[in-house]
């Protein structure tokens, strides 16, 4: 319950614009959480609405998204240059400065954003660079996202106009696989590879929410807790059907999931991991 935290218009919008729920439910949840953006979330699920998986807290506003491989595709890295307009994430000039950016990351093999900035570009840093443009078009920008892989085979995509990034780490080479695989990511942005490989927190955390939801259902009144937990771990088997990468329903032919895809293209192929980044 509330402890009377200040509740503002521009925190509603946001949990609005991240659950696509309405105005006064987003006000309510956020009421009863004390604003926690996260838990309100949580909230609006346990009172049954349908709200948006954009997992936005960890998207970007504007800016570019680029991602790119070494020559070897052995390394993959997604650099995302945020700004505060879409005006200026438009701007050829500014593409061309993120594109060199990410560049510089994959010509000297960096491991993180402290080792980015660190880099030189035509004798000048990363952070000196960004402080440049930043005082030259006037907004706020910044290396916001950095993600790295590194596989036997490392396929990358670009998805609408450098709004999103993917990397998709295999165990063996395959070019069409990988570029099918990262467009399936892009698409349907799962949680994880597969159900073993779902954070424990994000299990519990959805576990949470299906019991909460069927006690308030007028239903499931009575129902021993023992029944409640065997009906929630099938709820929980429809979530890692939809959202786990190998068990979805691949894109591209709905009556096969992505791991028969893979498997009909090389009974060994796997992937080992994969990161997606797209701004909000």
């Amino acid at each position: 319950m509330s402890t009377g935290v200040a509740i503002t218009a521009a925190d509603i919008n946001k949990l609005r614009q991240a659950t696509g729920a309405g105005m006064m439910d987003c006000r309510k949840a956020l009421t009863e959480t004390n604003g926690d953006f996260e838990a309100a979330i949580d909230w609006l699920r346990k009172q049954g609405q349908k709200v948006a998986a954009k997992r936005s807290d960890r998207e970007a506003k504007e800016g570019v998204v680029i991602a790119k491989t070494t020559a070897d595709n052995k390394t993959g890295f997604i650099i995302c240059i945020s700004c505060e307009t879409d005006f200026v994430s438009k701007n050829a000039d500014f593409v061309a400065f993120a594109q060199s950016i990410a560049d510089a990351a994959v010509a000297n093999n960096v491991k993180s954003v402290e080792e980015l900035n660190e880099v030189t570009v035509n004798g000048a840093k990363v952070s000196d660079l960004i402080n440049d443009k930043l005082a030259a078009i006037g907004e706020k920008i910044g290396v916001s996202r950095f993600e790295r892989i590194e596989a036997p085979y490392v396929a990358s995509y670009i998805h609408g106009a450098f709004r999103l990034g993917v990397l998709v780490g295999l165990n063996s080479e395959a070019t069409e696989a990988g570029k099918d695989v990262a467009m399936q990511i892009a698409a349907l942005n799962p949680v994880a590879v597969d159900a073993d490989s779902v954070p424990a927190e994000t299990v519990e955390r959805e576990r949470s929410i299906v019991i909460d939801t069927m006690k308030q259902d007028p239903k499931m009144a009575g129902k021993p807790d023992e029944m409640l937990a065997k009906i929630a771990e099938g709820k929980l088997n429809a979530f890692f059907k939809e959202q786990t990468l190998l068990a979805q329903a691949f894109v591209k032919d709905g009556s096969k999931s992505v791991g028969d895809y893979l498997k009909s293209v090389d009974a060994n192929l796997k992937v080992l991991a994969f990161k997606r980044v797209a701004l909000g």
